[in-house]
């Protein structure tokens, strides 16, 4: 079981080397990365975009490309449909966002023809590495998903317990995250995180795998909290899988990690044929290099 961002690297380097195609190549941060990552034998890059742009940033940053693929397009469109197609046919194991628009990219993706649509819902998952928690913690989904309904929040579910034990999670804990541990019907979370609950005693999400809710944040990692509060709880103080109700909660809490915390993190959309590393220009250059080690472990899995 993997326990915190250097043992995700350190398995990514231990892995057969996967090959990441990045879409729009021509982004500075993310092509430090991306070498670094190369360089450290985590992926084997394809390069797509504007080949003239992409050598500037190389110069400047004294990169040295010369061993890798390069493929010279301009229109971003047609960029987001040849990264894709190359996952799809098997000559990329995953793709990375670069200096393209999220929506032209996850357009490709989702393409009945060319693209890597499933039957399942994209998702955005977050993995934090958290100076005061035991081990890491998965968060979905404070990217992508603005407001999802049960059915939704099944597939978002089933999307994030797929990290978890890409990254060797035995047995997924998971808490669906609401403000109080009994059901209201006024507050639709609640209610949602308590159907959750009983799709996985029904089966639904699997063999080893255990959901409860609602369960407010402080059940999620505090043991002695859910003690306190006379709270019977099978995962407190030791959940993997934080599943929130509303696109805010998950981004709330994730900048407060990042950001008060301290915490290390990386971030991977699921839900397509392969995983797709998307970044955020904000994030470290820590993070852009855990999440295409994170990308290249669940690539290896699936």
């Amino acid at each position: 079981m993997i326990k915190n961002i250097n043992e995700l690297l350190n398995a990514a380097k231990a892995q057969e080397t996967m090959k990441l195609v990045v879409a729009a190549a021509q982004d500075e941060d993310v092509l430090l990365a991306v070498v670094k990552a190369a360089e450290e034998s985590v992926i084997e890059p394809i390069l797509v975009g504007d080949e003239k742009l992409i050598q500037a940033i190389a110069t400047k940053n004294n990169l040295d490309l010369s061993g890798y693929k390069v493929i010279h397009l301009e229109d971003l469109k047609e960029v987001a449909r040849v990264s894709v197609e190359l996952v799809k046919n098997g000559d990329a194991d995953f793709v990375m966002k670069g200096l393209i628009d999220t929506a032209i990219l996850l357009k490709a993706v989702l393409d009945k023809e060319v693209g890597l649509r499933t039957d399942s819902q994209l998702s955005h998952v977050m993995v934090y590495d958290i100076p005061t928690y035991h081990k890491l913690m998965y968060f979905t989904d404070g990217g992508m998903n603005i407001s999802p309904d049960l059915d939704a929040k099944t597939a978002i579910t089933k999307n994030a317990i797929q990290v978890a034990k890409a990254l060797g999670t035995e047995t997924v804990k998971v808490a669906c995250l609401a403000a109080k541990e009994k059901v209201n019907p006024k507050m639709p979370a609640t209610v949602d995180a308590k159907a959750l609950e009983d799709k996985c005693k029904a089966g639904e999400f699997g063999e080893n795998v255990i959901v409860e809710g609602p369960l407010a944040f402080d059940l999620v990692i505090s043991k002695e909290a859910a003690e306190t509060k006379g709270f019977k709880s099978d995962i407190a103080g030791d959940v993997d899988v934080v599943v929130v109700p509303t696109i805010e909660v998950g981004n709330g809490i994730g900048k407060a990690l990042t950001y008060l915390a301290k915490a290390k993190s990386a971030g991977i959309i699921m839900g397509a044929k392969a995983p797709v590393v998307l970044v955020s220009r904000a994030d470290s250059f820590e993070d852009k290099l855990n999440s295409i080690a994170l990308g290249s472990v669940i690539a290896a899995y699936k």
